[in-house]
Parts: C-alpha cells; structure tokens; sequence
C-alpha cells in the first residue's frame, strides 16, 4: 500500500482554521461573508433522504432545506445556524444568496468541470496548499 498516497487522501486539504479552501464573498448591499468548501460528508448531510427521488432528481420543495443546511455548514464569519438561514432566505433575495451558494460550491468542487480544473491545476504545477 501506498502510505504517502494515504497520508495525502487523509489530510487537510487547506492551510486554514478548517483545513478547507475558503474564501470571500460579497452580498451585494450588505457586506463580505467568509465561506469554506464541504466536505464530502456535508455535502451528503446537505441533501438528506427524501431530498432525492430513486432517478437523483432533486424534490425541488426541499431545495429551501438543502441550501440552509450547507449555508449553515460553510458560513464562517458570520456563523449562522440553519434557522438563522432560514431567516436570510425570507428575507434576503437571491441576489444575496446566490453569490454566497456559487462560491461555496465552487470551494467544494461542486460545479461542472470541477474535476478538470483540479487536473489542470496540478499539471500546470499550481499548488492548492494540499
């Protein structure tokens, strides 16, 4: 076995308090908002059973519930529980939200072609602090 290979699948994936990339984002009108990557674990957390129907189409009446929970997981500064999100969303337009969720899931490697932007960072020697 390759213990190298193992240490590197274990370890931190950031030099940061969370040990994930983080970032910030800007509300429009409001303010800068930190945010980290989740990780995998979260992102299943985030999308609970029920979400997602036997073909992996999202129940779209739990969209709502699955943006709170991963705003709640990766909102470092301020931190928010779930309700406190929730309350963001009644009041605070996508325009505020939106921003802050693409941010995250681009942190996370959530977005299209996320993958080959990790190869193409590695072959072009760029280093993620990994």
């Amino acid at each position: 076995m390759d213990e190298d290979l193992k240490a590197r699948l274990l370890a931190r994936r950031a030099e940061t308090e969370s040990g994930y990339p983080e970032d910030y984002v800007d509300v429009p009108g409001m303010g800068k908002v930190r945010v980290r990557g989740l990780s995998r674990s979260e992102q299943l957390f985030a999308v609970k059973q029920g979400d997602v129907d036997m073909q992996g189409n999202v129940n779209m009446t739990r969209v709502e519930a699955i943006e709170r929970r991963m705003l709640a997981c990766a909102l470092t500064d301020p931190v928010m529980t779930e309700a406190e999100v929730g309350q963001w969303q009644k009041f605070g337009g996508g325009g505020e939200i939106e921003p802050v969720m693409a941010k995250i899931q681009e942190l996370s490697g959530m977005l299209p072609g996320a993958p080959k932007d990790v190869v193409k960072s590695f072959r072009d020697g760029s280093d993620a602090g990994v």
